[in-house]
Order: structure tokens, then C-alpha cells, then sequence
């Protein structure tokens, strides 16, 4: 399976998951770029078989709607959609 990895300043163990079509899972790369921190993603679209389904299981672990952008940190926290502050304040920045 191919995983993304963005290098920066380690704030912890960062998941997004994302497809790679949606411009709001493209606006929380951007923000994690722009806030310079390290990042592990998947596009799930790029997916196929068991690889698409055993990442879609992982992500309803904690989105049971499975949407994206699914943003999970620290495997404690999860965030849904694009959302700024709460991405920030979740990586103290």
C-alpha cells in the first residue's frame, strides 16, 4: 500500500486519509504543509481490493461515514472535513 510521508516537525502520529480529487482533503494538506509538521497520507481512491477495504475499515474505526478529509492524530483523535482551528488547536500550533 502506498503511504504518503510529508516530513516536518513531529507533533505526534498524523493520519490523513484522503482522496485524491477533493478539494477539501487538498486544503488540510495544504494547512499541514503550511504548518510545517510531519504527516503520513493515503488516497484512498488510488486504492484497489483488500488494500481499499481494509483502509475503508480503519477509517469507519473512526468515521463510520467514511468521508473525507479524515484526519487522525495520535490514534486518539479524529477530525472530519476541513477544519482550520480545530485541526491547529489539536496540534498545538
Amino acid at each position: 500500500m502506498k503511504i504518503g510521508h510529508i516530513k516536518g516537525e513531529n507533533k505526534g502520529k498524523i493520519m490523513l486519509y484522503a482522496l485524491s480529487t477533493c478539494a477539501w482533503c487538498k486544503k488540510t494538506k495544504e494547512l499541514l504543509d503550511d504548518l510545517g509538521v510531519e504527516y503520513h497520507f493515503i488516497y484512498v481512491d488510488h486504492l484497489v481490493g483488500d488494500e481499499k477495504e481494509t483502509t475503508e475499515k480503519e477509517i469507519m474505526k473512526w468515521n463510520p461515514r467514511c468521508s473525507f478529509p479524515t484526519l487522525v492524530i495520535n490514534d486518539k483523535e479524529c477530525i472530519v472535513g476541513f477544519k482550520e482551528e480545530k485541526i491547529k488547536e489539536a496540534l498545538g500550533v
